[in-house]
Order: C-alpha cells, then sequence, then structure tokens
C-alpha cells in the first residue's frame, strides 16, 4: 500500500475521531499512535526512524493514511515519499490544546514525561525538542503555532487541508473527494475517553507502557 493521506497535525487535536472518520470513507486502515501500542514491532522501526533509518513501506504496509503521533512528526519526510498523498493538517485553539495536553499525552504521569522510562527512546524519537518542554506553556503553543505556520508554507495549497474537526463533514470530504457519509462525525479520545479507556484496558498507563517495552 501507499499513504493516500499523510495527517501533519499534532496529538490532541482531533485525530482519534478523525481516524475513525478516515476509516469511515475508505481512506484507511488509517495508522494513529494507538496502532503503535496493538503492534509492539513497530517501536523499533520508529526508533529507527528517529535516528534517520526510515522504512516506511514497512511501517505503513497495511495503511492508506496516517494521523497523530508518531507519524505526524515525520509530515515533511511522508509527504515526499508519498507524493501522490494529501496531507491534512488539524488544528485547535492552542489554549485547549495545551491544557488537554497537560491532562492526558503529555501529563506527569504518561510515560513521555519520565525520563527513566524504558520506553523514553519511542517518544525521544518523535517529540524531538519538546520532550524537554513538556510543561511548559508558552514554549509549547510557540511550538504549536511555529508547526502550523511550517506545514502551510511548505505544502502547496492544492494539497493541504488545515482542518478543524468542529466543521465536520463537508470540507473533508470535498478536499479527499468521497461522498458524505449518513452519519455524524465521530467525536472520540475526549480527554475523560483517553484516562479511562487506558485505565480500564491497562490499569496505571506508566506500567502498561513498562510492560509494552518488554514485549
Amino acid at each position: 500500500m501507499a499513504l493516500k493521506v499523510v495527517g501533519s497535525g499534532l496529538g490532541r487535536t482531533g485525530t482519534k475521531s478523525l481516524q475513525t472518520a478516515l476509516n469511515m470513507l475508505g481512506v484507511g486502515p488509517c495508522y494513529h499512535m494507538i496502532e503503535v501500542f496493538q503492534h509492539p514491532e513497530h517501536v523499533p522501526l520508529w526508533i529507527a526512524a528517529g535516528a534517520g533509518k526510515p522504512d516506511w513501506d514497512t511501517l505503513f504496509a497495511s495503511y492508506h493514511s496516517a494521523v497523530d503521533y508518531p507519524a505526524a512528526h515525520y509530515w515533511r519526510e511522508l509527504a515526499a515519499h508519498y507524493p501522490d498523498a494529501k496531507v491534512l493538517h488539524t488544528v485547535r485553539d492552542p489554549e485547549a490544546w495545551f491544557a488537554s495536553t497537560q491532562a492526558t499525552i503529555f501529563s506527569p504521569q504518561s510515560p513521555v514525561s519520565q525520563a527513566d522510562h524504558p520506553m523514553r527512546p519511542f517518544f525521544a524519537s518523535f517529540a524531538g525538542p519538546i520532550v524537554e518542554h513538556l510543561h511548559d506553556r508558552d514554549f509549547l503553543i510557540r511550538h504549536f503555532l511555529d508547526h502550523t505556520e511550517e506545514v502551510k508554507r511548505t505544502i502547496p495549497p492544492e494539497r493541504l487541508l488545515v482542518y478543524e474537526a468542529g466543521q465536520g463533514w463537508e470540507p473533508l470530504c470535498q478536499f479527499l473527494g468521497v461522498p458524505v457519509p449518513d452519519a455524524p462525525y465521530p467525536s472520540e479520545n475526549s480527554r475523560a475517553e483517553f484516562i479511562g479507556r487506558v485505565t480500564a484496558a491497562h490499569g496505571d498507563p506508566a506500567e502498561f507502557a513498562r510492560r509494552l517495552a518488554d514485549r
């Protein structure tokens, strides 16, 4: 397979809902961070990508689209590797994004926040400079805004959609050239759902990540 859609939006910008939406629109299977937890054999491939030795065709052999971390970190490389893919950049209010990260993916209890965590090499492979600033509001909001501007400067307008989940199906379907489904746009992975799902499935999230790293 070859990717048809490259998601450049950062985590906590509606990417889990977007994954479901793309699957519903026939542009899946769609890769998302949750796929890494379901396929721990991908972890060394992502670490290799972070070291400048990516094997994109192996990572995405079963996928037609990719959103969320870790793929979003490599939006530039993936857009070049899959030149026919469209680039989908998800955004939200920067202040709301920062608050969401602090309660979920960058919370003090999350594996990415723990310097001695066994999954640290994986998270560091795509977190880049933000790994030392996970709770720095000004740094992260500037990173969020700069990231969007860099995507817009780099990707030709005809290849790019800057999209917010609240916009619903119409702009997304028009961009992808597919019919609007007769179903509501998905709404998934709120803060409460994120924490509840991980805890219910795996107990303590940090302990789950430790076990995952040992597999």
